[in-house]
């Protein structure tokens, strides 16, 4: 037990361990895990990073977990097991489910305009340069709960480029956590949308849209939903749109500014409530606790008995819902991969620069954290960081050093 978690307080509630077992029990090489490690731990000693922890599971069992380097730049803690991250983007997966178990409720379905929902959708435009300028078009079909699942609505973000759509992004408030998620979803529906729905994959706020979906028909706040419906039967007891106070000793802090770029980093404070419970973004978690959620999706939908999911609907989520006619905008989707719903998902064995199995899937967040399933090998990882110009790097550090620990 670390220092952390033997200073919660009795009352606190405890995510429970998944079971370890010694790494050549479940297929996975000990010198090779330790070849993971001391790769990461040179990372730290350059001053790539302040620290990073990393586990791997196989076979429903945890076969290595450590934590490396400080957890902190500012203090000499060192990095934890229970430390807590802003886990950005890994919030869009366990929303993306939240949004699957309405569907198996009977509450949507995947073709539903989202103006069914909120009606501020109904008037949306597209905009197209033309010229320099923008000219507002009608749209050739609505936005589908399925466009946003995989990021095929027309939504975009701010910082993904510099388009006059993007730009009009950039004069809002929707970068404010002091917005509700019924404010956010008003604003980005006054917006143009970058491309007719269905047309290109763009990485975007669909996710937050989703969100206020959950809200609009549970009736709940998002966090009551999610804590209610995922987070409490997953036991995943420090997950949430921020960190109590008690816990301010356990907040991993990023570099003040990037070792690589040398600009100024600034990540939101994980101790501050916010507004907006950002379904895109806005949760803080601990590896064991992503580790659970991982676990179930790696179950089929079910950990400890409790089905959070169906197996089928689950598969669905995990499949491509991209083909060959959705263009891909961006550098987010290596090759040999596409998306489905809420997940990104590799078909091909080669393409991608890296190792890995047709059939996995995966998302990560923009300060740094990672994770994945792999169905073929019965295998998760999850990686957690806080150094968003070390991301891309490290993503692809870890998976090859990850399967070459695979017997």
């Amino acid at each position: 037990m670390t220092a952390q978690t033997a200073a919660k307080p009795a009352s606190a509630p405890q995510t429970p361990p998944l079971p370890h077992a010694k790494p050549e029990s479940i297929g996975l090489s000990t010198p090779r895990l330790q070849v993971m490690s001391d790769a990461f731990r040179r990372e730290v000693d350059k001053g790539t990073i302040p620290g990073v922890t990393v586990m791997v599971a196989r076979g429903g069992e945890i076969g290595w977990f450590d934590a490396i380097g400080r957890q902190s730049p500012a203090a000499d803690a060192p990095m934890a097991r229970d430390s807590i991250f802003r886990i950005f983007s890994m919030t869009k997966p366990i929303v993306s489910v939240g949004i699957a178990m309405l569907l198996e409720d009977g509450h949507l379905l995947l073709t539903d305009p989202v103006a069914k929902f909120i009606p501020e959708f109904a008037g949306q435009k597209v905009g197209v340069e033309t010229g320099g300028k923008l000219e507002l078009v009608p749209l050739a079909r609505p936005i589908t709960v399925q466009d946003l699942l995989r990021h095929t609505s027309g939504i975009t973000y701010d910082h993904t480029g510099n388009s006059l759509v993007q730009q009009l992004y950039r004069e809002t408030r929707l970068r404010s956590r002091k917005i509700t998620n019924a404010e956010h979803a008003a604003i980005v529906a006054g917006l143009p949308l970058v491309c007719q729905p269905g047309a290109e994959w763009n990485y975007s706020r669909s996710t937050d849209i989703l969100g206020r979906i959950i809200e609009v028909v549970s009736g709940k706040p998002l966090s009551a939903f999610l804590t209610e419906r995922i987070l409490a039967p997953l036991q995943m007891a420090e997950t949430a749109f921020h960190a109590g106070d008690a816990h301010a000793g356990r907040l991993a802090e990023p570099f003040p500014t990037d070792p690589w770029s040398g600009e100024t980093v600034q990540l939101f404070n994980m101790l501050e409530k916010p507004a907006m419970e950002s379904g895109g973004g806005g949760l803080v978690s601990t590896t064991m606790d992503y580790a659970r959620f991982c676990q179930m999706l790696l179950n089929g939908g079910t950990l400890d008995g409790t089905r959070i999911i169906g197996r089928k609907t689950l598969e669905l989520m995990a499949s491509d819902h991209l083909g060959p006619h959705v263009a891909i905008k961006g550098t987010l989707l290596p090759d040999g991969h596409g998306f489905g719903l809420g997940f990104a998902v590799r078909t091909h064995a080669g393409m991608a620069p890296f190792a890995g199995s047709p059939g996995q899937f995966f998302w990560s967040g923009m300060a740094g954290t990672f994770f994945w399933i792999d169905p073929k090998e019965d295998l998760f990882a999850v990686f957690m960081s806080q150094g968003p110009g070390q991301r891309e790097y490290f993503r692809t550090l870890l998976r090859s050093l990850v399967y070459a620990a695979v017997e």
